[in-house]
């Protein structure tokens, strides 16, 4: 742990220590998650500086507000790891280091001499990370993948365009997203496995593999059994009145899922006739009958308002909740109580919000300790602390020599 974290402090990573070269969206998501839980963690940047750091509004020349949002929690360094004395660097920090965590495809990784065999050689006990398109050791491991084609290829874009005929991404990435939580999740496993076994080991999370798997727990339907020809997809999730009810003045969000609570449910849009129809009494005929169900309920949302069904809705227990736009969440009274859009003042960019982090921890509180870096902010302080480190070890080296020369 570096002597600046440890005026930082808490969370249940405090003490270890990440080297991140990541870059773009799924990388930096997982390194901020493990800043968020208190690990030290480097963002290793190249002169230019990560790509993010020039995309959305800016007050400053590479501190973007997409950048900005998935790199908090980071010490930035600049290194050129096409040169050999900042590739010795690394590799010297990768003495000190618990984890560490790239986005490059594997020949990028071997080309810069910083695949698992080089840094294992190093720290035999370190979590080498990284995540790519598809597993690295099948016939695609050079293939490039961004979000929007794992989208594609993993049946998402098709899904989400079931309604309309044509396939459509959603509006999020979502790959990039969810796949930087599971590598987040798979280092943090590692680690525990180190700490109990004392072995590090290589993680990598192939977003291919890991968005089918997503995507089809409930789509796999008749394919557990192996007989894809019955069917394939969750009809509930299909239908194309699975969706936002329309009501007198705007939107509503509801769903009824147990036998109870459908039975409710009919009383709320004053279909008390409907509670013993064969077709809906059990989630067996449900799912068969799941058109004309929610056709149904469509046509009820249709006649009152949504504060009107909002307060019906919650007299009979049901799940239910508004549509918000993104200006509406920003400015939601819920997350204001809970403080989840922090705002501070950041050192160069000024007036700053971010986003606090929803996990909660009794013993080992996570929470934001450092804002975003300006591009090589603590190359000097990371250098100072790893001379400071082989002195001691050297100082160490000495008097194991002196002493085993007595």
């Amino acid at each position: 742990m570096s002597e600046t974290d440890k005026k930082v402090g808490g969370g249940p990573l405090a003490g270890i220590r990440v080297l991140d070269l990541t870059s773009n969206v799924l990388g930096p998501t997982a390194t901020q998650i493990l800043g968020d839980m208190g690990a030290d963690v480097i963002k290793i940047e190249a002169p230019e500086g990560d790509y993010t750091r020039y995309v959305g509004p800016s007050r400053s020349h590479g501190m973007g507000s997409f950048f900005l949002n998935i790199n908090r929690n980071k010490r930035s360094m600049v290194l050129d790891l096409k040169k050999p004395e900042c590739r010795e660097t690394l590799l010297e920090l990768v003495e000190t280091a618990d984890v560490f965590v790239h986005s490059m495809r594997l020949g990028a990784a071997q080309r810069l001499g910083i695949d698992y065999a080089a840094i294992s050689a190093r720290n035999p006990r370190i979590v080498y990370a990284s995540a790519g398109g598809y597993r690295q050791d099948s016939s695609r491991a050079e293939w490039p993948a961004f979000d929007d084609v794992i989208q594609g290829v993993s049946g998402i874009a098709a899904l989400n365009g079931h309604a309309s005929g044509e396939p459509r991404y959603f509006p999020t990435v979502i790959c990039d997203k969810l796949c930087g939580y599971v590598l987040a999740s798979s280092i943090g496993m590692a680690l525990y496995a180190c700490e109990r076994q004392g072995i590090g080991q290589e993680v990598h999370v192939p977003m291919m593999e890991t968005m089918v798997g997503f995507n089809m727990l409930e789509h796999l339907w008749a394919g557990v059994f192996d007989e894809p020809e019955k069917g394939l997809g969750y009809s509930r999730m299909l239908t194309p009145h699975r969706r936002p009810y329309r009501t007198l003045d705007g939107y509503v969000c509801l769903l009824a899922n147990t036998d109870e609570q459908w039975r409710r449910m009919f009383g709320v849009i004053d279909r008390p006739d409907l509670v013993g129809d064969p077709r809906f009494a059990e989630i067996a005929p449900r799912s068969r009958n799941i058109d004309a169900l929610y056709e149904i309920v469509t046509d009820a949302m249709s006649r009152r308002t949504t504060d009107d069904w909002r307060k019906r809705l919650d007299a009979a227990d049901i799940p239910n909740g508004p549509v918000l736009t993104l200006d509406e969440i920003f400015h939601d009274p819920y997350l204001k109580e809970t403080d989840f859009f922090h705002r501070t003042t950041h050192p160069t960019e000024g007036a700053f919000v971010t986003m606090s982090v929803p996990t909660r921890f009794s013993e080992t509180p996570a929470g934001v300790c450092r804002l975003p870096p300006r591009l090589g902010e603590h190359t000097g302080e990371i250098v100072e602390e790893l001379e400071r480190h082989k002195a001691r070890e050297g100082d160490g080296r000495r008097r194991v020599a002196a002493a085993t020369s007595k």
